[in-house]
């Protein structure tokens, strides 16, 4: 369904109309085609490229000349999310979905763990319980190549203008994403997920960035609409995702070693494009997702708010065997001892190995990592 013409064209995900030139010029893109022979092809491809890259650009057509909406979009999305559940994952298990209503729309905050997995799952979960999946907030960092914004915004994501200089440029970037959450909801009926904070939670430690919430509540300021008042229409579901394996474990703790000891940390060009790759491919384990009570009380103001889905976010965490071994190793307690005791032996090996696998450098960092979740639901 389209929004009014033109409002918040620079922001939404396509529209159906739209698919069949966006997916014809992500064809032609060399630079798409250039990273997928990459990844397909790494060691053919310094001396092979003339053949490959009108294989790839055969094989897009093929596959893609049939997709002409959004639906269609979301059928191959699901069709691969199969895959990559079957190869990457032990299980994924939802809580709480029997709570939604299908005829109510909702903004989703989590937590954020995993920059595409997370939104991923929390659709998947959607989908397997018969509700429509929701508008996806990606911050405009990720979207350095005009390629990887359109295959965003093909699949229902809309854009966060996170790179806005000058008070003038952001104040007008927020309203317009404020205006846009609200628009969506309330006036498409359509679902939105949202970070409860910009960037993951590198160390495990999930809080809700008040900011977030009060540049959500610039619409309802605008109109002069109370703070509660406001925050309620939006439909605020607090859902909570937690990794029995995290794929970038090792690298976030990297990042947060070099800045504790240079004081900064330099990011590769397309890192977090990285990172968005081996949290699809790489191992998970057991996946849980939660969804908590629709807040519907009068909360004064962003803080409260704030502090009030970090509570439903850290009560819901599903804590894995990792969980609980990270903590017991960290803490050696009686009552880290006594709440890992339930994890078995098979598990407590897969561990040791997996930590094995990562330099001995990066250790304490990774097991705290695992580790807050249960420290915030144990201590």
């Amino acid at each position: 369904m389209a929004t009014d013409v033109g409002l918040y064209d620079d922001i939404r995900p396509f529209n159906d109309d739209e698919i069949a030139s966006v997916v014809e010029r992500l064809v032609n893109d060399k630079e798409f085609i250039t990273a997928i022979a990459h990844f397909q092809f790494p060691r053919l491809i310094k001396h092979f490229s003339w053949v490959i890259f009108p294989m790839i650009r055969m094989a897009l057509r093929r596959k893609c000349g049939n997709i002409t909406s959004v639906s269609k979009i979301q059928h191959e999305v699901i069709a691969y999310m199969e895959k990559m559940i079957a190869t990457t994952t032990t299980q994924v298990t939802f809580n709480g979905t029997n709570k939604l209503d299908k005829n109510k729309n909702y903004l989703f905050i989590s937590n954020h763990r995993d920059i595409a997995m997370d939104p991923a799952f929390v659709n998947w979960a959607l989908h397997h319980n018969g509700l429509d999946t929701v508008r996806i907030a990606i911050g405009d960092n990720l979207l350095k190549k005009p390629f990887v914004s359109d295959l965003m915004r093909l699949n229902k994501s809309f854009i966060v203008k996170r790179s806005a200089k000058g008070v003038r440029e952001m104040m007008a970037a927020f309203k317009s994403l404020s205006g846009y959450i609200s628009h969506s909801i309330k006036e498409e009926q359509q679902s939105i997920w949202i970070a409860q904070k910009e960037g993951r939670a590198k160390d495990g430690n999930d809080q809700t960035d008040p900011a977030i919430l009060k540049m959500m509540y610039m619409n309802g300021k605008g109109q002069k609409i109370s703070f509660p008042e406001y925050m309620k229409s939006l439909n605020i579901v607090p859902v909570t995702i937690s990794y029995e394996y995290d794929p970038n474990d090792a690298a976030k703790a990297n990042e947060i070693c070099q800045l504790a000891t240079a004081g900064e940390y330099n990011k590769a060009e397309f890192e977090d494009i990285d990172s968005i790759v081996q949290g699809i491919v790489g191992f998970k384990g057991h996946v849980n997702v939660t969804f908590g009570d629709v807040i519907i009380d009068d909360i004064a103001d962003a803080n409260e708010l704030a502090l009030r889905i970090d509570q439903v976010i850290d009560d819901n965490y599903h804590l894995h065997g990792t969980n609980l071994l990270a903590a017991e190793q960290l803490h050696g307690t009686d009552e880290y001892k006594q709440a890992a005791s339930s994890v078995t032996a098979g598990q407590r090996a897969k561990f040791t190995a997996h930590l094995q696998s990562i330099p001995t450098a990066l250790h304490a960092t990774v097991l705290a990592g695992y580790a807050k979740s249960a420290e915030k639901q144990l201590a």
